[in-house]
């Protein structure tokens, strides 16, 4: 691939950002590298955990601002097209069957921003800073927006998104768009051994049923909230994993998933 790079070790994929010159700006053609890249690690029986890095010294800038102008000259239905890219790939990440680790090394911007929002977990370092700066430009954070209130509530998505303001690591923890805060030299380790723990110890068919109910039960009624919760779980007791995690459990013996 021409602005990323995929690469396979200890079970874990690597997908990394590689436009450093452009900040890893999101244009059409690394969105379409992306979405190529995280179907190949969904369907790569030799992964179980993924990784989301980048080359350089910012994670994501968000939009690549020159091809944005670009757009302008388009038509609406020519702009949906694009638009609909960027939704295709953030609901890919969010609903993949995986795991997806975000490893901030830098600054995370705008639709850069919303690439970390919508990873399972993120892992950053102090210096790097996220925001959702659309407003600035006279522009919105339109697909995002779904996924950050989710995320974080609405109150304090409220807040990013209208003012469009930077917060550092630290705030982003406390915000809940980040779940820990690692030196720059412990970040590579730091990310790695969290996701060997996973890989460890969990069920790569509990951690997707897991995922899929996250995705789903937010958005049903109550009653059919909890029926489906409900069918999930009669369903997850008949699985071999479930079947083999008991059985280890009962008889004090070490499993290895």
């Amino acid at each position: 691939m021409q602005f990323l790079t995929y690469t396979l070790k200890d079970r874990i994929g690597y997908i990394t950002l590689n436009r450093p010159e452009k900040r890893n700006a999101l244009s059409f053609e690394l969105v379409t590298e992306l979405k190529e890249a995280f179907r190949q690690a969904e369907s790569d029986e030799h992964v179980k955990v993924i990784v989301l890095k980048a080359n350089g010294e910012a994670f994501c800038a968000g939009a690549d601002l020159a091809y944005l102008q670009n757009l302008q000259q388009f038509s609406l239905d020519e702009n949906l097209h694009d638009s609909n890219h960027l939704k295709q790939l953030f609901l890919q990440i969010y609903t993949l069957k995986k795991v997806v680790i975000a490893q901030v090394q830098g600054h995370a911007l705008a639709g850069g921003c919303g690439l970390a929002t919508v990873c399972d977990f993120v892992f950053a370092v102090p210096e790097a800073k996220f925001g959702y700066t659309e407003v600035k430009i006279g522009f919105i954070p339109a697909i995002v927006m779904f996924f950050l209130i989710r995320k974080i509530g609405e109150q304090k998505a409220r807040y990013l998104l209208l003012t469009g303001e930077l917060i550092d690591a630290a705030q982003a923890t406390e915000t809940g768009l980040v779940n820990q805060v690692i030196a720059p030299e412990k970040l590579a380790f730091t990310v790695e051994e969290f996701a060997h723990r996973l890989i460890r110890k969990n069920s790569s068919q509990s951690m997707e049923l897991t995922k899929k109910m996250i995705a789903q039960i937010q958005s049903m009624p109550l009653v059919d909230a909890l029926d489906y919760a409900s069918l999930m779980n009669a369903t997850a007791r008949l699985s071999d994993d479930c079947k083999r995690g008991v059985n280890a459990f009962l008889t004090k013996t070490p499993i290895m998933w």
